[in-house]
């Protein structure tokens, strides 16, 4: 994959975290009943960005999971489901919880639908709230984020690619040209 242009680095991915963090704080009237739940891959780190932003403006250290969205998703058969298949780790119980999915690409919406079917497959919250990093448009679901890092308009041939010190070594946010062996995976996809 050719990388275009960097739309973020390191600090600008901090600062975005940490402006979400408050909005977070400030729409729920504090931390006491959310519990944050990153979307496998890197939604994971982001999601701990946040509950370490929490716990250093609030004081509170607040439950934080992931979900393995695999078994959920619409565009896979059930023997790749199987094969690729991880367990979701949810610290709380969440019926009387807000919980917050936290991922680092928002784009056609059917992640995120695949999130919330994961999240009602281990219970009922009270309100589910979605953070992003970047979204990118182009939804074919009618879904939006609560919290975004940034707005970020791309064309369909372009791939928004999140890296994470914790997953790929660096930090940064980058437009990129896919490949031709990419497009032709996104093409199936």
């Amino acid at each position: 994959m050719k990388k275009k242009a960097q739309i973020m680095d390191l600090t600008a991915i901090s600062r975005a975290m940490a402006r979400i963090t408050h909005e977070i704080i400030e729409r729920n009237q504090g931390v006491e009943h959310i519990c944050l739940l990153g979307i496998k891959r890197r939604g994971v780190p982001l999601s701990a960005m946040l509950a370490e932003n929490i716990k250093r403006f609030e004081g509170v250290e607040v439950p934080r999971g992931y979900l393995d969205i695999t078994l959920h998703r619409d565009d896979m058969t059930e023997q790749e489901k199987q094969h690729a298949a991880e367990e979701c780790h949810i610290p709380c119980d969440i019926r009387d919880k807000t919980v917050i999915l936290v991922d680092d690409v928002m784009y056609t919406g059917r992640t995120t639908r695949a999130a919330l079917e994961a999240v009602f497959a281990h219970g009922r919250p009270q309100a589910v709230q979605l953070a992003v990093l970047i979204d990118r448009g182009h939804r074919e679901l009618p879904i939006r984020p609560d919290y975004v890092g940034k707005n970020v308009p791309t064309a369909h041939s372009e791939l928004v690619s999140v890296l994470l010190d914790e997953v790929d070594g660096e930090s940064g946010v980058y437009i990129c040209d896919p490949s031709e062996d990419e497009k032709i995976k996104g093409e199936r996809t």
